[in-house]
Order: structure tokens, then sequence, then C-alpha cells
């Protein structure tokens, strides 16, 4: 097969330009820049026509290990990678690992949900569990990984790192504002190196500790702090494979294909702007937002502008910090590191930030953004349900129904992301239907398993000493 142009070790620079360069290695452990930015690839491997070409029928895990395999250049991981993507995906419940089922004449589903948590969170935690396993084992070090979590990536962090001797987790999620289903694959996981606290407070809450964590240098240290959010390069990285393996499936390179993601925090649609920039024919990506609609607002209108959080049917998108979208915003500015980080600063202590026309033009040449409230979102599932018998969660109805508001040109097929089995949702799945999704049988227990969890309230230096007591390596320093 002929693989990406280049074998260069690629370096990793922060988006807002006062971190020095690091490998892959350091960007998977590190997580967050220390100086607040996101790391970005400073250049892009390009995917040729060929290569493309030669993924068809390719096993997903093969795929997977080729599309990685230029970032990892220089990594202590990079000769294990086939392994590592091998058993990653083996713990899938469907061969293919992310199937296409076809909607209608035009629109495809994406099915991302078939992991071990039911949800997409699992296609890149799943293989970054082993990753850092690896690379935590080759360097004889300990971490302490602290996540935040609107609901789906909790539970899939936990269960990619659960029992690991290198790594203590602690989650943070929203009190009373994930599913139970969702709160309850995080709460009960009897494992001793698994930590969950429930936030008195939103999505948005728990990720601002989070990321204050990370500006508290000697804090870092003390913990060996590493992220599994979406601010960790490495799983944006993971993600760009199943736009990659959907859009072949579909007929690239030789055609271009439409995106539709519902999204909060823009990191998974951010990883389809990825595969676009390594050389994938994207037509659009179309950015499916909920009540909680910065993300639409935003492409409508150039400015940024958060409200206060609405809760919603679709809560892993009850959002309005959305992190990603810095990513991004360095492309708009040009790289200029200095101007991201006077624009997320302003961000912080306003709320608001505004493109120019230009930039705006930028964005919107790639993006679009549609909004769909809860009756919306309820209408959709019920639509899906009699014209198709499928049941799909509300997040997934959110993508779907944007592609059904903005269809791409003619004989441009778009691909919505599903991305979270129904039955994690089964509340509004029951109401919008009348049936009740059952959960695999696998988790048919679930309610009937004890939780444990901590609950503390939005405030730093608590979760601080709560993480601190957490961690094996700041109790015993030298094990690290």
């Amino acid at each position: 097969m002929q693989r990406f142009s280049g074998s260069v070790r690629v370096r990793y620079l922060s988006t807002r330009g006062e971190a020095p360069p690091l490998g892959f290695d350091d960007v998977l452990l590190t997580g967050l820049a220390p100086d607040g930015g996101l790391y970005l690839p400073e250049s892009w491997p390009q995917l040729s026509a060929g290569t493309l070409a030669g993924f068809a029928g390719k096993p997903y895990a093969e795929v997977a290990a080729e599309v990685m395999r230029p970032f990892l250049q220089g990594s202590c991981a990079l000769d294990a990678l086939d392994d590592l993507s091998a058993r990653a995906y083996a713990r899938f419940a469907r061969s293919g690992t992310c199937p296409l089922v076809q909607i209608d004449e035009c629109t495809w589903l994406l099915e991302l949900f078939h992991g071990p948590t039911l949800a997409f969170k699992d296609v890149a935690m799943q293989l970054l569990g082993d990753l850092f396993e690896h690379v935590l084992a080759a360097r004889d070090e300990r971490i302490t990984i602290v996540g935040a979590t609107s609901g789906d990536t909790g539970s899939a962090a936990i269960e990619a790192c659960r029992d690991r001797e290198r790594i203590d987790i602690v989650i943070l999620h929203p009190r009373g504002r994930t599913s139970e289903v969702q709160r309850r694959q995080m709460t009960t996981v009897d494992a001793a190196n698994v930590h969950n606290v429930a936030v008195e407070g939103t999505f948005d809450d728990c990720q601002a500790l989070v990321k204050s964590m990370f500006a508290d240098r000697g804090f870092r240290e003390d913990v060996g702090l590493a992220a599994v959010n979406s601010i960790n390069f490495a799983r944006i990285l993971a993600q760009t494979v199943y736009y990659v393996t959907a859009a072949v499936a579909l007929g690239a390179p030789q055609r271009r294909i439409a995106f539709s993601v519902p999204t909060g925090n823009f990191g998974n649609v951010f990883a389809g702007y990825a595969a676009g920039r390594m050389g994938l024919p994207i037509e659009r990506l179309l950015v499916g937002s909920n009540s909680n609609d910065i993300l639409t607002r935003f492409f409508e209108t150039g400015e940024m502008a958060s409200k206060d959080v609405v809760l919603t049917l679709s809560p892993s998108m009850d959002i309005q910090v959305s992190s990603n979208f810095e990513r991004l915003l360095y492309d708009m500015l040009d790289g200029d590191g200095a101007a991201v980080a006077e624009t997320m600063d302003g961000f912080k202590r306003t709320g608001r930030f505004a493109l120019s026309d230009a930039q705006l033009q930028r964005a919107r040449a790639g993006f679009d953004g549609v909004r769909l409230d809860d009756a919306g979102t309820l209408q959709e599932i019920a639509r899906q349900e009699r014209a198709t018998g499928m049941l799909v969660d509300p997040h997934s109805a959110v993508g779907l129904a944007a592609a059904r508001a903005k269809p791409a040109p003619d004989g441009v097929p778009t691909v919505a992301l599903a991305t979270a089995h129904p039955a994690k949702f089964p509340d509004a799945v029951e109401r919008a239907t009348g049936r009740r999704p059952d959960l695999p049988d696998r988790l048919s227990d679930l309610y009937d398993r004890p939780e444990r969890y901590t609950t503390l309230p939005n405030r730093l230096a608590e979760v601080q000493a709560h993480v601190r007591a957490a961690s094996r390596r700041a109790r015993a320093p030298a094990a690290g």
C-alpha cells in the first residue's frame, strides 16, 4: 500500500505560541500546552489519492495505523502501532468498527457507538489507553489523568484506563446534567485507579477547573497531570480515521463527501477538518447544535458569544465554551499564536470575540451550522423511527436533521455521525417513539450496580485536593 508522503518527525506547536515544540509522546502525555494553548502539528502530512484509494476494503484497524503513523514519527510507540491499533479495535462489537447505514438516496449514518461504552468517544479512547500504557512503560513513569465530561468522554476514558498500573484517572461531571446511563457507566466501575467527581455546576465549569489545574505548573508536575479530553491532540488524530474510512467507502478520492456532525466542544468536527487538511476531499462540515447554539451563531455572524447553558435532551452538547474551536481559530489567524492568545484571553474576560469578514468567509468556506431545539429533536427521532424503523439518540438526531436542513450539492453524499447508542438516552427516545431501547446484554445489569463518586463544589482548591489524594504519583513521587 502506498503510504503518506514523507516520514519526517512531526513537531507539535501550541496555538498560543509560547510553549516549546514537542514530539508526539510528550504531546500525548501533556495534553494542554503550558501556555494554555492546544497542540497542533507544525505541518499536516498529506494523504495522496493513491493512498486513499488503497484504503478501500481494508480493516479499520489497519487504516487507523496507516493514517496515524506519520504523526508518530519519533514516538517509542511507532513500531508497536499496528499491534496497538489491532488490539484497540478488537474490542468493538462490530467487525467494521464504524459501519455506514444508508438512510436515503443521499444520506448515510456513520455508527460510531459500537465500542465498550456505546459512544463515539470509544473510537479514539480505546487506542489512547493503549498508547498511554505503552509510552509510560517505556519511560517508567506514572500519570494522573483529569478530565471533564458532559457525559460520554468520562465513561470512555474510564473504560480505556481502568486497572492500569501507571494511570490514575479522575473524571469531573456536572451533577445532575448527564443521563442516568451516562452517569452510571462512570460511577459503577469498580477499579482502584478510577475516581469520579460530581461537580456542582455545568460542563463548562468542569472544563474550566481542568484548565485551571493544567495552568498550575507546580500541581501539574506533582501529580503528573495528563488529559483525555479532546484538548489532547492524540484524540483528535484518532478521530480523523472514521472520516477517512467513511469517505473512501462512498467513493473518495474520486468523489467529494459532506459530513454532518452533532457537536458541542468542536472536537469531533475539528477531526473532520483535520482530515481535510490531510487531503481527504471533504465538500463541507455541517455543525449541528442544540439550543446551546454558540457554534451555529458563530458561523452565522462571525461572533463567538457565550450565554448561560441550557439543559436539553442532548446533554453532551450542553456547552457554551467550545474549547477545540481554538484550533480552527489558529488557522483563521494565520498561525499567529500571540493573536490567538489575545483573542482567547479576551473571550475569557468578556465571553465574546469576533472575526473579521474575511476571516469569517474563510471559516464559512468549509463549515456551516444548524440548530435544533428539543421539540425538533423529538420530531427527528420520531421521523427516523417511522421512516426507517431505526431508533436514534438525541445527538444523532441533531446530525440527521441538520443534514436534511442543508443538503449538500447534487451528487455529494452526506454522512451524518451517530455519536451514541439510543439506549444511552432511553427516556428521550421513548418519549419520541413510544419504544424504550434496550441496553446490550453486557450492560443489562447497569442499573443494579453500586455507584461510587464524590460530590464537590465548583471550587478549584477542593477539587485539586481531591485529585492530589487520588494520585499515586503525588503520594509517592519517587515512583514517577
